[in-house]
């Protein structure tokens, strides 16, 4: 970030996140499922209506897994059956005591990549994972053994399943969540077929009947569309061993190591020098526009304040702590890119900020006991990292051509050193990072994180800022990328 006279607090978040980077290569493997796995994770989905219907292995299973009595059910073995293709199904019952359900399971075989699996397996324990595209999990009471919810998994995603319940007080319908990374993207919609003959129904009916509540593009990625956004991040890793961190450092418009408060040459930092969470993310949008300019960007705009943000109860923290830094200069620094690289209006702060989401409620807790309303876009702070997951799933599908600055923020108490404001607080924006939600070849979606001249999780990201806000700003890539390298 900027120069602060508390540059001490504010460094170590920076560093953190360099820190975090050797821990996650070592965790990385075993735990970087749905938006985070590995990159060599290759699926091979298929569109929703290309999904085999498996309703006569549900017909077949139905006395014995899907109506009999719950202790009958749960003493059952796994046992694997065939669809009319061939493909393999394992049926199994799983008990969920913290809700005294139960659930059988059909789970389809992995369509994925052995090495894949192999991670799987380590984590769950499960060959057959259950959230393979196709699988189901049908949920019963285990007093009364009725049926209370059932999943269906459109994509081999834990993270994103339709998900149908009874409707209240309406036998006739059932009622549908559409649920991705958490979020609701629906929630409760009527769905005109009884919840009881959803084991007994074809599964192009259920999807055909369903489709009004169903925003099938968020199920039917194009991995294509990512193909320039998989080329920048390629080119950014290959340059990153070049790079180091220097509190307060940036490259200049002359692709000299400078320090941001001043622009004065870098010194004490070795003979490459180093760029600092700011610095990092004007390198990247050097990289972005360089090839079609010809040139990188000064400094010394990038730090003036993008209106309207703040007010007369702000005012006393600017000079002392300089509040607004990271909103200030992602924003000038996306629209710089608009501004270049799309048209002479793209710069207008409505253009470049992220301001739209397509939830109301997120999970808390994945056992969906904790089911919030998220409140969205806070002007000045952005969005509660809480939800950042689906929303940035969400812009994957939405704007494909298109990177995220990110300004990291939370609300801080007074400068102990004025007095007169120690009791106010005021939104410190303390961190800058660069997000790129995306598909691989097999879409399969992740994010790459890259923050302080590293790479890191977005785990490890999410996680380090619990109760925090994220500011996000848009640049449009074409996966062109020259940086200013010097040597």
């Amino acid at each position: 970030m900027g120069p602060f006279p508390f540059a001490a607090a504010l460094r170590a978040s920076c560093l953190r996140g360099r820190a975090l980077l050797a821990v996650g290569l070592s965790l990385a493997a075993l735990f970087r499922l749905g938006a985070a796995e590995p990159r060599a994770d290759i699926r091979r989905d298929l569109a929703l209506r290309a999904i085999e219907d498996d309703l006569p292995l549900r017909a077949a299973l139905l006395d014995e897994w899907l109506v009999a009595e719950p202790a009958q059910v749960t003493s059952r073995a796994a046992e694997v059956r065939l669809l009319r293709s061939g493909k393999r199904v394992q049926v199994r019952a799983q008990s969920n005591r913290m809700e005294k359900t139960f659930s059988v399971i059909l789970a389809r075989e992995w369509n994925g990549p052995p090495e894949t699996l192999a991670l799987v397996v380590r984590r769950t324990g499960q060959k057959w994972p259950g959230w393979t595209q196709g699988s189901w999990v049908f949920t019963r009471a285990v007093d009364d053994g009725r049926l209370t919810r059932v999943r269906f998994f459109p994509r081999t995603d834990p993270n994103m399943y339709l998900q149908f319940r009874p409707f209240p007080n309406a036998e006739e319908k059932s009622a549908l969540d559409v649920v991705v990374y958490g979020a609701y993207l629906a929630q409760a919609l009527p769905v005109g077929l009884p919840f009881k003959d959803l084991p007994e129904t074809a599964l192009p009916d259920i999807l055909a009947l369903s489709a009004r509540g169903i925003p099938r593009r968020y199920f039917e990625p194009e991995a294509g569309d990512s193909r320039d956004k998989r080329a920048l991040i390629a080119a950014i890793q290959k340059r990153l061993p070049r790079l180091t961190y220097v509190d307060d450092g940036a490259l200049d418009e002359l692709g000299r190591y400078v320090l941001i408060k001043d622009g004065t040459p870098q010194n004490g930092t070795g003979a490459r020098g180093g760029l600092n969470c700011s610095g990092f993310v004007k390198w990247v949008v050097d990289g972005i526009l360089a090839p079609h300019t010809n040139e990188f960007l000064s400094i010394g705009p990038l730090k003036e304040p993008v209106r309207p943000r703040g007010s007369s109860f702000t005012e006393p923290y600017e000079a002392l702590r300089e509040p607004f830094f990271g909103l200030d200069w992602t924003r000038r620094l996306a629209g710089e890119a608009g501004r270049r690289l799309l048209s002479p209006d793209a710069d207008r702060l409505e253009a470049i900020e992220v301001r739209a989401w397509p939830f109301q409620n997120i999970i808390i807790r994945d056992d969906e006991t904790n089911i919030e309303q998220y409140p969205g876009f806070l002007m000045n702070a952005g969005f509660g990292i809480e939800g950042l997951q689906p929303l940035l799933y969400s812009l994957a599908i939405e704007e494909p051509d298109c990177i995220y600055l990110a300004s990291i923020n939370d609300n801080r108490s007074g400068p102990p050193e004025r007095k007169k404001y120690r009791a106010l607080t005021t939104r410190q924006h303390f961190h800058t990072a660069v997000l790129i939600p995306y598909f691989n070849e097999g879409g399969n979606f992740q994010i790459a994180v890259f923050e302080s001249a590293a790479e890191t999780y977005f785990g490890d990201f999410k996680n380090r800022y619990p109760g925090g806000f994220i500011n996000l700003v848009r640049v449009p890539v074409d996966g062109a990328f020259a940086p200013p390298l010097p040597q």
